[in-house]
């Protein structure tokens, strides 16, 4: 920020920083380093798994959705996460999941009615 606005290293890493900041979804927009600059540890925090899927009402607190992620009931992806802290981007959060193997799943599809038996022996 303390280069002349007119730099060309700086408009590059401004660039940069921002759509960086912007994907692992710091800040909703990408118009100047000021949002860099008000990025604050809550905002690290709101990035969790755990938060995440409090906030998605997969759970009813954050204690509940810890619990689940250390059970392995949660997966990101193809990758069943064990790891509360994990940062879940923006690319991500559209790909959270009950695991394959998890009971809750089950119940979700027997209480819609979608249970195949086949699918869900191991």
């Amino acid at each position: 920020m303390k280069l002349k606005k007119s730099d060309e290293y700086r408009i590059k890493k401004t660039k940069e920083l921002l759509e960086r900041l912007y994907q692992v979804g710091f800040i909703k927009n990408q118009v100047s380093l000021k949002d860099a600059d008000s990025i604050g540890i809550s905002t690290f925090c709101r990035r969790r798994l755990a938060y995440i899927l409090f906030k998605n009402k997969y759970c009813e607190s954050i204690k509940q959705a810890v619990t689940f992620i250390e059970q392995g009931q949660i997966r990101v992806g193809t990758d069943v996460i064990n790891d509360p802290a994990f940062m879940v981007t923006r690319a991500l959060e559209d790909h959270i999941t009950w695991s394959n193997n998890s009971k809750i799943k089950r119940k979700i599809m027997e209480y819609n009615g979608d249970v195949d038996d086949y699918e869900l022996v191991d």
